[in-house]
């Protein structure tokens, strides 16, 4: 059997896709399967042993480009797979499969996909209320019972890739490192502040610890501020790495404390000691899929609120989630 992925546009929700791609090939022994990706979420699928090639999709958020889906159905068409399933719920990302000819295209009924999508499931998020759930779901027949439990998503880094990012970025191995991620591409409303971090910063310092700071270009600034704050505490590689290389870069810490984010994903599928913190989201949806990760969340009357920037103007679901709190489950997690 060969079939198609059509991946999320987010790195967390692709890498929660992670189980689905191992139960498929349990189901099918000898699949071939692909993935058909954004080119900022194609290297967690390239540290995926289920995945034998990513396909790049060139389509930016919103974007119909009906004449390049109509080259790029016609290319997947000579791939001749036997079925496809598509995660995101829009219609744009079952239109290429369409196109192209795939005759089973799996996934959920979405934004009005009749026909689009002919092997339809449709939602029930009160017995389905994960993320990985959800998408587990989809190796299974419309209407069939998930079965359970569902393994951890797990992504690759071996210690040659590690040496080789070390290498390839001038940078030596300190004995032990905490890795900050205090980015979050969703808003504000899910980002620890700088002052926070670097205290934290300081206390772990204090224990021995170097700290590397972890994101995208976009986090740089955030970075730099916990950077300024924690004067000469910090490396900054927000936007410095690829995120092929924040990868290894991150398997190499001895702690990661980490907003809701796409790299709390990272680590907790490099099966990292982990502490994360919530705020206008929730681990009820989207948790750290890990053993080795902790939770903390305090809990609001007013959160989760699922906004990107508070609405009430305070943002005490994480301000008062104090340096202290966090310090003792990072000594608690360290001690694990």
């Amino acid at each position: 059997m060969k079939a198609l992925i059509v991946a999320p546009s987010w790195i967390g929700d692709t890498i929660m896709a992670q189980p689905l791609f191992a139960r498929l090939h349990a189901k099918h022994p000898g699949l071939q399967l692909d993935a058909l990706a954004p080119r900022w979420v194609a290297p967690v699928l390239q540290r995926m042993d289920e995945i034998s090639e990513v396909i790049d999709s060139p389509f930016g958020h919103g974007q119909l480009s009906l004449k390049p889906r109509w080259r790029l159905a016609r290319r997947l068409a000579a791939g001749r797979y036997d079925a496809v399933y598509v995660l995101p719920n829009s219609l744009k990302s079952a239109l290429v499969p369409f196109l192209a000819g795939i005759p089973k295209r799996i996934g959920f009924t979405g934004e009005s996909r009749y026909g689009l999508i002919n092997v339809r499931h449709d939602l029930d998020k009160a017995a389905l209320p994960l993320m990985v759930e959800r998408f587990a779901i989809l190796a299974e027949a419309p209407g069939a019972v998930l079965p359970k439990p569902i393994c951890h998503p797990k992504i690759r880094s071996t210690a040659t890739d590690q040496q080789n990012t070390l290498s390839e970025l001038g940078l030596e191995r300190p004995p032990r490192i905490v890795a900050f991620c205090p980015g979050a591409e969703y808003g504000p409303a899910k980002r620890w502040p700088a002052e926070h971090f670097a205290e934290l910063a300081k206390r772990l310092a204090a224990q021995g610890y170097d700290i590397w700071l972890f994101g995208s270009p976009k986090d740089h600034a955030v970075a730099d501020e916990i950077s300024q704050l924690a004067p000469g505490l910090c490396r900054n590689l927000c936007g410095a790495t690829s995120l092929a290389q924040a990868v290894d870069l991150l398997a190499l810490a001895d702690l990661v404390v980490c907003n809701d984010s796409g790299l709390m994903h990272v680590a907790a599928a490099l099966d990292l000691p982990l502490v994360t913190l919530y705020g206008s989201s929730s681990p009820g949806f989207t948790p750290p899929l890990s053993d080795q990760a902790d939770i903390l969340s305090l809990k609001l009357d007013c959160s989760p609120c699922f906004k990107r920037e508070c609405p009430l103007g305070h943002l005490n679901c994480l301000k008062q989630l104090s340096p202290d709190i966090v310090m003792d489950a990072c000594l608690k997690r360290i001690a694990k």
